[in-house]
């Protein structure tokens, strides 16, 4: 343990002794890793540190190791330093997310000391989620997404999720035989970008990022902020779907779950924003699912076209959305 990863911890919570228990995963292209430590002396027992480390070489292990996907890395860092710094305290436990007891910076090294979801009773990491389950992770999206309904995301990304267009050009360029798609993907951006009532974004909604309680709730708590930023709640809700169901679970429950995220949004808004009109937002975003989908599945075949995701519903959806446009 560093000397300035020390201090920055004790100086965080007020602890006599730090000790490292245990690295709970590394971070994606080896920038670092997410630690658990244990303390005396402080309030609590046990701090989770996100504790980033810019490499000296980039190890993609798809190969996109240049300079855009190091600069957008980079800024995804600064981004998730910022979301603590000044907007994660107003989430509630309707949207729970780890208390951050300290940021710091110096040079390559990027430091976050966050409670330790586990010992606050979300212990629980699921890969097959029960439809309940599901709807507990769209009813956190729902109420993320109606409490910051029409903020700017200052200091966050302008436009949330890591796939956005502006930051793939990359992805666009290797798009592989599929000109219609290439060619529409300006287009789709645009639609999320522009429709009214846009939100502050989660950007990486998938299932590993939730956390579930251990004891019976419906409340459940989210990680990872790096790709939180402006945008369509929508985009938060196809790609949260996408990363649970295979393409056969995706055609016979879209309906079911898109109804669960809209009656949860509209009892969010209820509460959140009662000068929104709930009918006249879902009125908008629920049309974008498909546009949603669409410009998530582009950014795939052309980052990795061989990706699990990219099956008969993604394609279907896709083929009716380029349809759709041409028609307009």
């Amino acid at each position: 343990m560093n000397a300035y990863l020390l201090k920055t911890i004790k100086s965080a919570v007020s602890a006599d002794t730090v000790e490292f228990v245990e690295t709970i995963q590394s971070l994606w292209s080896d920038y670092g890793s997410i630690d658990r430590y244990r303390l005396t002396g402080a309030a609590v027992d046990e701090i989770v540190v996100k504790h980033v480390r810019l490499p000296q070489k980039i190890q993609h292990p798809l190969g996109w190791n240049g300079k855009r996907s190091h600069q957008r890395k980079l800024t995804s860092y600064c981004v998730e330093t910022e979301w603590y710094k000044s907007w994660s305290r107003y989430c509630n436990d309707d949207c729970r997310v780890p208390y951050c007891f300290a940021q710091a910076q110096r040079d390559d090294e990027f430091l976050m000391v966050l409670e330790d979801l586990d010992t606050s009773g979300y212990s629980l990491r699921k890969t097959q989620p029960t439809i309940n389950d599901m709807h507990s992770c769209l009813q956190w999206l729902a109420n993320f997404h109606a409490k910051f309904m029409g903020k700017l995301p200052t200091g966050l990304w302008p436009t949330g999720t890591y796939w956005h267009l502006e930051t793939r050009p990359d992805e666009l360029a290797n798009l592989p035989d599929d000109e219609a798609l290439k060619a529409a993907a300006p287009r789709l951006d645009q639609m999320l970008r522009q429709t009214p009532y846009q939100t502050i974004v989660h950007g990486d909604a998938k299932l590993a990022n939730f956390c579930f309680p251990t004891a019976t709730s419906d409340n459940v708590a989210m990680v990872d902020f790096q790709y939180v930023g402006g945008g369509c709640g929508i985009k938060d809700v196809a790609y949260f779907i996408s990363s649970c169901l295979n393409e056969q679970d995706c055609e016979t429950m879209e309906a079911i779950l898109l109804d669960n995220y809209f009656e949860s949004l509209k009892h969010a808004l209820e509460t959140w924003q009662p000068a929104i009109d709930p009918q006249a937002v879902e009125e908008t975003w629920r049309p974008l699912y498909s546009i949603a989908w669409t410009d998530f599945y582009r950014f795939l075949k052309g980052w990795n076209p061989e990706h699990w995701k990219i099956h008969g519903y993604s394609e279907r959806l896709a083929r009716e959305v380029l349809k759709s446009l041409n028609q307009l």
